[in-house]
Formats: structure tokens, C-alpha cells, sequence
């Protein structure tokens, strides 16, 4: 199990996935952190637009606040190929984790 460090909140590791090989790794995990301060309260590209979005990710690089693969506008996923940026947090209170987009897996946090 690969995991890495989250300031103070705990740790993270690759989730188990039954659809994929057991062993994949993400090397990211060393940088997986929570941005300093609190998330923006939406998507800002989908607020100019007068777009709804579904669920909120948070980029642990820069902070940058998108909206999901399954809202309208993609853009956390769009911010990831601008900026090359691998890991965004789901920011939804209920889920406690991850995607590399980077390696293409699913970060779960570790308390």
C-alpha cells in the first residue's frame, strides 16, 4: 500500500478497484495535500456561464474549484489538462477521496 501525507488530516492511499490489477501505485501521493484555506463555494467557470454543476473537486496543487466529469462543463477535468495538475478532492461533505487523473485511480483517505 503506497500512501501519502495530507497536512495534518490524515494520510491517502490507492482505493481497491475490482475492475483493475491489485498493485497499481500513484506517484503522486508523496504531493497529495489540501490546498491552504477553504475551497471556493462553486465552479467559477460554470458561474459566469450561468451553468448548475453536480459535484465540486478541489485541486491539491493550486486550490482550483471544478465541477465534475458528470456536470456540463467538465472543468476540473479541463483544469487538469490546462495545468498538468494530477489530483483534485471530491469537495462533496459525504466523500472522503480522490482522483489521479494522472494514473487514473481513486485516492481514498486514511484517518
Amino acid at each position: 500500500m503506497t500512501t501519502g501525507a495530507v497536512g495534518g488530516e490524515g494520510s491517502w492511499r490507492v482505493a481497491p478497484d475490482p475492475g483493475r490489477p491489485d498493485g497499481r501505485v500513484c506517484g503522486h501521493l508523496p504531493e497529495v495535500t489540501r490546498p491552504a484555506g477553504p475551497p471556493g463555494d462553486g465552479c467559477e467557470e460554470c458561474e459566469v456561464l450561468g451553468w448548475a454543476w453536480a459535484r465540486l473537486r478541489w485541486c491539491t496543487t493550486c486550490g482550483h474549484v471544478g465541477c465534475c466529469d458528470s456536470s456540463r462543463g467538465r472543468h476540473a477535468y479541463a483544469h487538469h489538462a490546462a495545468s498538468g495538475h494530477p489530483v483534485a478532492l471530491s469537495l462533496d461533505p459525504e466523500e472522503k477521496w480522490g482522483w489521479c487523473y494522472e494514473d487514473e485511480l481513486f485516492l481514498i483517505e486514511v484517518p
